[in-house]
Parts: structure tokens; sequence; C-alpha cells
């Protein structure tokens, strides 16, 4: 087994194991534009079409053309994957980088391993290929798992063998898809890091979600400080569990839970509500600075 094909996730060695018998088997010939190259073949540039499953949409020019330039001192190292589709004619399954970059360095042809992939095996090896980058954000390994579960039909259980990670670690990348768009598109840009989101989670109103992360911008958090801002706003259905201590007020009936879930909504902060026998009762709002206790008395005012 070459190295190459040894440095593959045991999912993609799983996906990748049946090398066109026709191809290895059969020697060249003058019909066969196919050159051998140990186990994989030299490939004509110009008959290689590109993936139409492929999951990467940008590519970074600026290292593109740092990889052309190595190509054009070092060869192609690492081949890429195709599959035949005719005469002289192939279908990129993963590698379009390396394809892209061969191109610019002005080669005719690149090494490739030659597959048999039926267009389901395709996707599949183009996005678990996709998420073995090391240039990947969060946010697009997130999207690669959950498009390997809704279009591939695979379990969490199966995705983490196939890529190589725990379950715990799938789960934690897809719950990164429920954040809003603005908390999202902070870790796809990497100004918030995957630590400080999974700290976001756990909070379910997305108003409060975004007051702290915008508060850890702007600030500079850590990840404790989000962690410690997230408990002192924990939402009002998830509070501490148990019996009422001396000084704690007896367990509100559930339309004044109601009126506390609305406050909750509505002013994005924890609230607690206190209601005496005779009807009188406090509403008290916690708040985590100055800044968010403005927020507070602008939502009050309707500013």
């Amino acid at each position: 087994m070459s190295k190459q094909k040894e440095g593959l996730g045991k999912g993609i060695r799983a996906l990748l194991n049946d090398i066109d018998a026709s191809l290895s088997s059969n020697k060249p010939s003058s019909e066969n534009i196919l050159t051998s190259q140990g186990q994989s073949f030299t490939v004509p540039i110009e008959s290689i079409e590109v993936n139409p499953f492929q999951p990467r949409v940008d590519f970074d020019e600026t290292k593109l053309k740092e990889l052309a330039d190595s190509i054009r001192i070092h060869g192609v190292i690492q081949p890429i994957t195709i599959r035949k589709l005719g005469a002289n004619k192939f279908q990129l399954i993963a590698g379009e980088r390396r394809l892209k970059a061969s191109h610019l360095a002005g080669l005719k042809e690149i090494p490739a391993y030659v597959r048999s992939a039926n267009d389901q095996e395709m996707l599949e090896m183009a996005l678990i290929e996709n998420t073995h980058r090391e240039d990947l954000n969060s946010i697009e390994v997130a999207i690669n798992y959950k498009r390997l579960i809704d279009e591939c039909g695979l379990r969490q259980e199966d995705l983490a063998e196939r890529v190589g990670k725990d379950r715990s670690t799938v789960t934690n990348y897809l719950r990164l898809l429920k954040l809003p768009p603005d908390i999202q598109l902070a870790l796809k840009n990497k100004s918030l890091s995957m630590a400080h989101a999974r700290a976001l989670i756990s909070i379910e109103n997305p108003l409060v979600q975004l007051h702290i992360f915008k508060e850890t911008i702007k600030n500079a958090w850590s990840v404790r400080k989000v962690e410690e801002a997230v408990r002192e706003n924990t939402d009002v259905g998830k509070r501490r569990r148990g019996r009422p201590s001396k000084h704690e007020v007896s367990p509100l009936p559930i339309e004044y839970r109601r009126v506390e879930d609305k406050l909750h909504s509505i002013l994005g902060a924890k609230i607690h509500l206190k209601r005496m026998l005779k009807g009188k009762g406090q509403i008290i709002i916690s708040y985590i600075n100055d800044d968010d206790l403005e927020r507070i008395i602008e939502i009050i005012e309707g500013k």
C-alpha cells in the first residue's frame, strides 16, 4: 500500500478500495492514454472534467499559486483521484486544488488513482476528502458533516467512523449550524473560535446569544468570560431544580412562569418573578454589565 493511501483516513480507504481492475491488469497500448506509474497512472489533464459533486467552492488564489510553484519544482506528490467515464474521458473525484495548480503550473499530465465509483460514492468521497483539509473553518466542517448525513444517508455514528472522529466531536460541529447567522459568519471568518461558540450554544434565546456574542467580539472576551456570562443568563426554563432554601419563594404557578418567560424573551435577560401571598411581588432583572443595563433600559423605553 502506498504512503499516500496509508495517510488517508480509514473511511476513505474503505471507499476507495476498488481500483478499476481493467486498468490495473491491462497492459498500456498505443490506444490507451493512461501511462502506468506504480499504483497510479499518468493522465492528460485535458481529459479530466471537474467533479459536479465537489463541495469546495472557494480557492485561495495566493495559496493556489504557491502550490503551482511547488509543483513546477517537485511535481505532484500526491496523485488525484478520478473515475473513468469512457474512452479517454475521466471525472475528478478528489484533488481539485492539485488539478487546478497543475494546470496553472503548465503541466500536461497528472498522476491519478483511477477508481470505480457511482454518483453516490463520488459525493461521499468528495465530502469526506474535503473534511480533512487543514484550512477549513468550523462552519465548513459542519456543513460537510450535515451533507454527509442528509445526502449520503449516514448516521452520526457512521459519519464519525468515516472521518475518524468521536461522535461527540461530530455532534458539536453539527450544533454550530443552529447558531444565528451572525455568529456562524464570525466562525467562518475565524473572528470567533469554536470554543467560544460552544459556550454560546447552550443558550436557547437567540437575542441573548447575539448580545453575548457582540460583547465577546467588542471586548475580546476569553472563553471563560463567555462561559461566565452564559451562566449568568441561563434560560428561565433551566433554572436550578430542587427544594427551595429558606431565602427562596415557593415555586410560581404556571401562569406566572409564562410571564417570566415572556419578559425574558422581550428583554433578552434573566428574569426572576417573586409573588407574595396577597398578590404583591417583585420582578428581578439580571444584567451582565453597564452596557447590558443600558440595552435593557432602551428596550423598556422603546428606543
